[in-house]
């Protein structure tokens, strides 16, 4: 038998049979891992399952390639937090679904692990979390091998006046260096460069460009699987 136990964000539920689920839970050790809940969809375990949640897990199977069954204990729950909050739900959902959706199963990300727990505390806690949620994209994409370079200048090497990101390299590059090429480039918000507050409109700028890496960098490697719809939802309530 192979089991472990590690704590962990519920990222999906999914129905398994008749009283049971399959739930996907990130952990910092052991990544993301699936397993069946025995029995998840009774009124004492349905509630704790939900989308977010901080688990005590354990986890167990014959062998460490198959379909391991969870027991599982709260730790605390993030939706409760943010019920009220239409526009933090959405970045929950958001955060959760994306997780899932990018990371490879049993791949440890220590690093992602802390700053998605960091975000999804900081839901329905303070109004400067869509910054943090822009960020953590970037980190997203870092992870998972598509990280942008946004520390200097492209094109002339200079680390001021840093104003767009070439869609094709992932490089920023200043209003000096775009020149006649601007009107190609993506706009990098003032903001992801820790100048000045991170009004809404940046904040939406900034998920274009993110968005436009997700779509053309991290998709494609997946196969091709299109964004979670939890992500526009986010997006679309951000315009709002």
């Amino acid at each position: 038998m192979v089991d472990w136990r590690d704590e962990g964000a519920l990222l999906r539920v999914r129905r398994h049979g008749e009283t049971s689920v399959i739930i996907d839970v990130f952990t910092e050790e052991h990544g993301l891992q699936a397993g069946v809940v025995r029995g998840g969809t009774s009124r004492k375990i349905a509630p704790v399952l939900q989308p977010g949640a901080q688990l005590d897990v354990s986890w167990r199977a014959r062998l460490e390639e198959h379909l391991g069954s969870y027991s599982v204990e709260p730790v605390r729950s993030r939706a409760a937090a943010v019920m009220g909050d239409r526009l933090a739900l959405a970045g929950l959902n958001a955060i959760c679904a994306l997780l899932a959706f990018a990371l490879p199963e049993r791949e440890a990300h220590p690093q992602l692990y802390q700053q998605s727990i960091t975000l999804m505390d900081l839901l329905g806690q303070t109004d400067a979390w869509p910054l943090a949620y822009l960020r953590w994209e970037l980190a997203l994409l870092e992870e998972m091998g598509f990280g942008l370079d946004l520390t200097e200048c492209a094109a002339t090497g200079a680390v001021d006046d840093l104003a767009y990101v070439s869609p094709k390299t992932g490089r920023a590059v200043s209003a000096e260096g775009a020149g006649v090429w601007a009107d190609k480039l993506l706009p990098l918000p003032p903001c992801l460069l820790g100048i000045g507050p991170a009004p809404d409109e940046e904040i939406r700028e900034g998920l274009r460009m993110t968005g436009y890496f997700l779509k053309t960098r991290l998709v494609p490697a997946l196969g091709d699987r299109p964004l979670p719809p939890a992500r526009q939802r986010l997006v679309d309530l951000l315009a709002r």
